[in-house]
């Protein structure tokens, strides 16, 4: 492996704001990035030693991609596995693995690893089509899952009754049994090549309804330890079933009768993990870089309450994105603003995220809701 003084790089399959935060912390490191895309106004293409337009999904392109670089991870788990997995069989580091990458990418084989491995997840049953579906008369309610190509709340429908079955996905697709939880709460965690495991103080979320993305995420969660301990186990656990190198978030749902079931797992810096970047000692994107190239890893202790809000683009509004609010929301101490550098806001886009930190938890969380009505992404 090459030294951090410039001559090594790394190259990111995605180049949306995960990739730019990765960017912003890899420079620490005196790393040179390479990012690939098929944006051309993708957020990370001036950030970047070298930007490529090209397809994630076409072998050829990844694979003449991967060529390039000494290293190379994603930021987004929608890509070419087989160009991946041909690229570590030339002699390339790919981490998180390509075949870590290709069982996420699969939620019904997800959910069987899931079983193998005595994970506790929701009871679920695969399906190949709609006819498949009407035909099993499965209870209602249930949630149906795409099983591939879902992301940032697409592909998921609840199914609550016959009628909703004219609007059920037709495609490859699972359905769980609807979880009456508690609470949604996520843990990152992470593994280098030596197995050198760290999690990540566990968070709890709340989701925006229409949009089903995480809005709302407050850190350290206050849960007793006992649950603390049991998400952090689970976390290790995938981790070291996975035998993966990188990051992953565990998402899960605290029922109401005290168990902890893993929804979903992403091998990647995720959403729950923003807050990271001022909350804790070592944010998600350095432990991620750490991880991939076998350091220790970092202090993931809070620093103090912080709680992450998203800003989405508002509803009935596309084009030319614009901020209110922001005066007066940097007017307040413990604010920190993260724009995502696109151009152009849609409904419920993704546009930012911002983090707000207090030694009062209630006080962070009351700073937090100004925020959020505060600013709104228009046009």
């Amino acid at each position: 492996m090459k030294s951090f003084y410039g001559d090594l790089k790394l190259g990111i399959l995605g180049g949306g704001q995960l990739g730019r935060m990765l960017i912003q912390e890899s420079i620490n490191y005196n790393i040179t990035t390479y990012v690939m895309d098929p944006d051309k106004e993708a957020p990370c293409k001036d950030l970047c030693r070298k930007f490529v337009q090209g397809s994630l999904t076409d072998f050829d392109t990844v694979y003449n991609f991967g060529k390039e670089v000494d290293i190379l991870t994603i930021e987004i788990e929608k890509v070419n596995v087989d160009a991946l997995d041909k690229l570590e069989k030339e002699g390339l580091t790919v981490y998180p693995q390509s075949r870590v990458i290709r069982l996420i990418q699969d939620k019904g084989v997800q959910k069987q690893f899931f079983q193998e491995n005595d994970i506790p997840s929701a009871p679920f049953k695969i399906f190949g089509n709609k006819n498949e579906l009407i035909s099993a008369n499965v209870p209602f309610p249930y949630i149906q899952k795409l099983r591939r190509d879902g992301y940032d709340g697409r592909g998921v429908k609840m199914i609550k009754s016959a009628s909703d079955l004219e609007k059920a996905f037709d495609e490859p697709s699972l359905i769980e049994e609807l979880i009456d939880f508690e609470k949604e709460l996520s843990v990152i965690v992470s593994r280098n090549e030596d197995g050198v495991i760290k999690t990540f103080p566990c968070v709890e979320m709340e989701f925006n309804a229409e949009a089903n993305l995480v809005e709302f995420l407050i850190s350290p969660s206050t849960l007793d330890f006992e649950i603390l301990q049991r998400a952090d186990q689970l976390a290790m656990k995938i981790a070291n079933d996975l035998k993966i190198v990188g990051i992953l978030a565990v998402e899960l749902f605290l029922t109401k009768d005290g168990d902890l079931l893993v929804n979903e797992i992403a091998p990647r810096p995720h959403n729950s993990g923003h807050q990271s970047i001022e909350g804790n000692f070592t944010s998600q994107y350095d432990q991620l870089l750490r991880a991939i190239f076998n350091l220790p890893p970092g202090d993931t202790s809070a620093i103090s309450n912080s709680v992450m809000i998203n800003l989405l683009g508002e509803k009935g509004y596309e084009g030319a994105a614009e901020y209110e609010g922001l005066h007066e929301v940097l007017e307040m101490e413990g604010v920190y603003i993260h724009l995502y550098g696109k151009k152009f806001t849609k409904p419920f886009r993704k546009m930012g995220h911002v983090t707000i930190m207090d030694d009062d938890r209630q006080k962070a969380i009351e700073k937090a809701k100004f925020v959020q009505n505060k600013i709104k992404v228009k046009v």
